[in-house]
């Protein structure tokens, strides 16, 4: 069981009056972690760390913010194992996901130190006679960065990396399902030698979520809210933002399509299905979990699809000997299992997988799904696909774009100009060519369109989010005047 506390100016510290919650094991119910639950006034107080914190890092010169990236990045993957515990202990995932997770988190610092001397700016050629003008970007102040369970090393290191990387202070508000692993990404940033207050980190039980971020983002220090996690919450947080005149990077919900077109290579498309659908038990943003598979094709893809999903079996993540661990809470399994009933009483075909115990599920793959069965249109974020199959290529792409979301998209064919036009069709954020939904990498602009948000992480698109574009003059001639 790990005790934690929050990061408030630099200090370990219990909530205000001592409150704490507990995070239980999805598989054995145990409790995995103790943390303390903030209320407003640790937010508030977090936030007026930062805000103290933010003139001297912002005025630091890039290389010296780089070189702290760069050794956080060293401490964090020095760690690993540390987080391999936590992220089994909270979310019940595999070690092979907990190490992904820390592989890409410190490329993610990497990258982000990369930055530091890529915030430019230019001349503008002005009309004035004897006026230089440049646009200028400067650190915008404090980031309020909202991290989800999920991907919890990558993606609570993403909320604060590039934030920092651009003179940016930051607080983060750990997830209530793994507040152990976010407070270590924290830790990590404070041994490579972080200034105090420049990281701050708050956690808070699931009741006083609502409050805890109201009195964040309200806090007039903070001037940038970057949360991935669910569109439901996500409208939550864009209406609360936008009441205060906040920017907000939304990171939301997917719904992942898959288009499998006539000409396409199989066995490539059955490996990328299985891993964009499967990997961490179908809980990532980008998985996929709709198969759209050309009819004349569809037969044979959908057998050698379900006798890979049929190896897929589920177990303890400890014992790390099953390809699948354990999904987030046995709640999370139950609604899987209802939209799995739903769609075989409306007559899909459940041809591979599909048997639970607890929180444990093996993957599902369900054939001939419709839009009159709920999992055509609800996000299952579980070990589940199913596959809809189309007339022909434009048909593949109408059901691509018959959902609400546009985070990852995918396209399987032999003919690369062909699978060139599909793509660009695809209404996503992203889209990748005979390759799965599940990609990421640290300098590519991350993020979707729709109801699965808008901005983007990565690279030089996060410079964009979390800095201030501002015009400055300088006049070099005396000035002309009408008065």
């Amino acid at each position: 069981m790990f005790q934690i506390d929050l990061l408030i100016d630099g200090k370990t510290l219990p909530a205000a009056g001592g409150r704490s919650f507990e995070r239980r094991n999805p598989l054995n119910d145990a409790v995995a972690s103790r943390a303390a639950a903030a209320g407003t006034a640790d937010a508030i107080a977090a936030a007026d760390a930062a805000a103290r914190a933010f003139p001297a890092w912002s005025a630091m010169g890039p290389n010296e913010r780089r070189a702290m990236l760069l050794k956080a990045a060293d401490a964090l993957a020095a760690r690993a194992g540390d987080f391999v515990a936590r992220m089994a202990a909270e979310i019940g995932a595999t070690a092979g996901w907990a190490g992904f997770n820390v592989h890409l988190a410190a490329g993610m610092l990497r990258e982000a130190a990369a930055m530091t001397t890529q915030i430019g700016g230019e001349v503008i050629p002005s009309d004035k006679p004897g006026c230089v003008a440049m646009a200028v970007r400067q650190p915008a102040g404090v980031v309020l960065g909202i991290a989800p369970w999920n991907a919890p090393v990558i993606l609570g290191t993403r909320a604060v990396a590039m934030p920092l990387a651009c003179g940016n202070t930051v607080v983060l508000k750990a997830s209530e399902l793994c507040p152990g692993t976010h407070r270590l990404i924290a830790e990590c940033l404070v041994d490579a030698g972080i200034p105090a207050g420049v990281v701050n980190v708050v956690s808070n039980a699931p009741e006083d979520a609502a409050a805890v971020v109201e009195a964040l983002i309200a806090h007039p220090a903070v001037r940038r809210v970057n949360f991935t996690g669910s569109t439901k919450v996500g409208r939550i947080i864009a209406e609360t933002a936008a009441r205060h005149l906040k920017p907000v990077l939304l990171e939301l919900g997917g719904k992942a399509p898959m288009l499998v077109l006539d000409d396409a290579d199989l066995d490539e498309a059955v490996k990328a299905a299985a891993f964009g659908a499967f990997m961490n038990q179908g809980q990532i943003c980008m998985s996929t979990e709709r198969l759209v598979v050309d009819r004349t094709v569809a037969d044979d893809f959908v057998s050698k699809f379900a006798a890979k999903a049929e190896t897929l079996v589920a177990g303890d993540p400890h014992k790390g000997n099953t390809p699948l661990g354990a999904v987030a809470s046995r709640e999370a399994v139950v609604r899987v299992q209802d939209l799995i009933a739903d769609a075989t009483a409306r007559g899909a075909k459940l041809v591979a997988g599909g048997r639970a115990e607890g929180a444990l599920m093996d993957a599902a793959v369900l054939d001939h799904v419709t839009p009159d069965m709920r999992i055509y249109h609800e996000e299952s974020f579980g070990p589940v696909v199913c596959v809809v199959r189309a007339r022909d290529a434009d048909d593949a792409v109408r059901i691509a774009n018959d959902t609400e979301y546009g985070l990852s998209a995918a396209v399987f064919s032999r003919d690369i100009a062909r699978a060139m036009g599909v793509a660009r069709r695809i209404e996503s954020g992203i889209c990748h060519i005979n390759g799965p939904t599940v990609h990421d990498e640290a300098q590519m602009p991350f993020g979707g369109v729709k109801a699965s948000g808008y901005g983007r992480f990565g690279g030089r698109a996060g410079i964009e989010e979390f800095t201030d574009l501002r015009w400055i003059t300088i006049e070099t001639q005396p000035g002309r005047y009408p008065i």
